[in-house]
């Protein structure tokens, strides 16, 4: 040792009288050494920055990269978002910090279902690629599903996204990434921000509106602004690489694709039962789907002998799938982490869109069913068309109101039905606009429908009840047919939704005076012309007008108009 410690000195040490290139030796020795050094650091740091490692070097993360690598998001390495941008050093600085989750590995103290607990703000990651300020036009989604029975119907939602975004100052900022170019502030109680007690919002002209929830029981007096997050991209996108479907979308995803042949009796129901099934392990898990091979040769022994194939690929994918969504180690399944977007599995939206953040004013945070997209349209597998609406007229004023839709059902009379279809209002049958099964036919958890303090707020917002009138004989003399006697009842029950009390476009047909003053754009009744008189020739027609008479309305308003419209 002695030996090898001198010769190792005089290598790095020589005396004066050696060689110059023994001299020079010590030099090139450790330049080599340095630049081997660089190449292994830069090495090391790439793959340590990789998803590769990320997902796989670490064995507490599966779950994240499974699902990652089915994500919009597979191709964008994991420090992108979990450490960022920023000069090599600050980068280094990040990295460095996350040297508790090694300690954690090592040591086997990981939190399970692994939890983020620190992320770059989304205006240094998302917004690097997502610029906020691009508006999107509106995206028609089609989402195909199945029904557990024998047959595993299919029905399809047709869905229109109101994406938008854009700026106010361009004339746009409008649509669900309204809230991403509009400072939006929130208290988050929970820390994954499902329980949202307080809103803050800044309007264009720098003041502020506040929207409490009536149903917390908090002390909004001792809200500081320190404890208030500003609302970003990962408010609502905060499972976008992470996401594991539920269930019954990962089932509907392999019938709809034809991975699983929906053909196969009852495959959505049982592969749903076997689904939710509690294990004790994966083995026990995938023994239990090994199972449904034995089921079809008992229940179906017909179709098992003809389609074996068939129900041996089902088995195999089923059991994919649910190996790509359970861990029991990680304690990691579909239900581990709640999904921001939307609002079904998860409160998402209506964490604060739930009809009971009100202003002080008792204006809500709008919980409206076309704010962020249109309407739903159910359409079953058999039928040949499909219609869906789009909204383009101006609304009645009652629907303006912030709690509309805790409202509707409350007030709805046979006015509605000078706009929409109304056949089994409530129900499920999609018989008509008043009975879509994607609104009611889901029992929406998370809205604040039945909330005691709103269900008093919303009493309050109720109008008067109008007495029903007595019907009245129309006279056969049309010089007999007058304003107040017959045509005033016709006019308010069809049109007085937005030509009441309060008037839309100017336009009230609450007294003779002011119906027939018309409005800015003249008047609408021309005695002795019912042809020129734009309170027919407007309702004339498929849909030209939200109001439409019936043949026997139209009649009397004819012949009334025709006669010289008398008070």
């Amino acid at each position: 040792m002695k030996n090898l410690l001198q010769s190792i000195r005089s290598f790095f040490l020589p005396s004066s009288d050696t060689p110059l290139w023994l001299r020079l030796a010590p030099y090139i020795f450790l330049g080599i050494l340095s630049i081997f050094a660089l190449w292994g650091g830069a090495y090391a740091w790439e793959y340590t920055n990789s998803p590769e490692f990320c997902g796989q070097a670490c064995h507490t993360m599966p779950p994240e990269f499974t699902s990652y690598l089915a994500s919009p998001h597979a191709r964008v390495d994991c420090v992108d978002c979990h450490i960022g941008e920023g000069f090599i050093t600050e980068r280094i600085t990040r990295k460095a910090g996350d040297l508790k989750h090694v300690t954690a590995s090592i040591f086997k103290t990981y939190e399970y279902p692994i939890q983020v607990k620190h992320m770059r703000p989304a205006r240094e990651t998302c917004e690097l690629c997502h610029y906020p300020e691009k508006f999107s036009d509106d995206s028609l989604r089609e989402i195909v599903q199945y029904r557990n029975d024998l047959e595993n119907s299919s029905y399809t939602t047709y869905l229109i996204l109101k994406t938008g975004g854009g700026s106010e100052r361009t004339g746009l900022g409008q649509g669900i990434h309204w809230h991403i170019e509009n400072p939006v502030y929130f208290l988050p109680l929970d820390k994954e921000e499902q329980q949202i007690p307080y809103v803050q919002v800044e309007t264009g002209d720098g003041s502020t509106i506040e929207y409490f929830d009536i149903t917390s029981d908090i002390d909004f007096t001792e809200i500081n602004d320190e404890d208030l997050k500003e609302m970003d991209c990962i408010t609502c996108h905060n499972r976008i690489t992470h996401l594991v479907p539920y269930p019954e979308d990962s089932i509907d995803q392999l019938l709809q694709r034809g991975i699983i042949d929906h053909d196969i009796p009852e495959i959505r129901d049982i592969a749903l039962k076997t689904y939710y099934k509690e294990y004790t392990s994966m083995e026990t898990a995938l023994a239990s789907f090994d199972l449904l091979e034995y089921y079809y040769e008992q229940k179906f022994p017909a179709y098992y002998e003809q389609n074996r194939d068939n129900i041996t690929q089902a088995i195999k994918e089923l059991k994919t799938s649910y190996q790509n969504s359970v861990y029991p180690q990680q304690k990691s399944d579909w239900s581990s982490h709640p999904d921001n977007i939307g609002h079904e599995n998860s409160p998402g939206c209506f964490r604060c869109h739930d009809g009971s953040h009100l202003s002080i004013e008792g204006e809500a945070i709008r919980l409206e069913c076309n704010l962020c997209h249109a309407i739903p349209v159910v359409s079953e597998a058999a039928d040949f068309l499909t219609n869906i609406e789009i909204s383009t007229g101006p609304e009645p004023q009652n629907h303006l109101n912030t709690s509309w839709i805790s409202l509707h059902h409350l007030v709805y009379d046979s006015s509605c039905d000078s706009c929409h279809t109304t056949a089994d209002p409530g129900g499920t049958s999609n018989a008509s606009f008043c009975s879509n099964s994607a609104c009611h036919g889901i029992s929406w958890d998370y809205a604040g429908f039945d909330a005691p303090a709103l269900r008093e707020t919303i009493l309050d917002l109720l109008p008067t009840p109008q007495p029903t009138p007595e019907p009245r004989e129309v006279p056969l003399d049309p010089q007999d047919l007058s304003y107040s006697d017959n045509t005033k009842e016709i006019l308010l029950s069809r049109c007085g939704v937005c030509h009441g009390e309060s008037p839309q476009a100017g336009l009230s047909f609450t007294t003779y005076t002011m119906l027939m003053a018309g409005n800015e754009n003249g008047p609408v009744i021309l005695p002795g012309d019912p042809t020129a008189s734009l309170v027919l020739s407007k309702t004339e027609g498929t849909g030209s007008h939200f109001a439409q008479f019936t043949s026997l309305e139209r009649s009397i308003l004819e012949s009334w108009i025709k006669s010289g419209a008398i008070e």
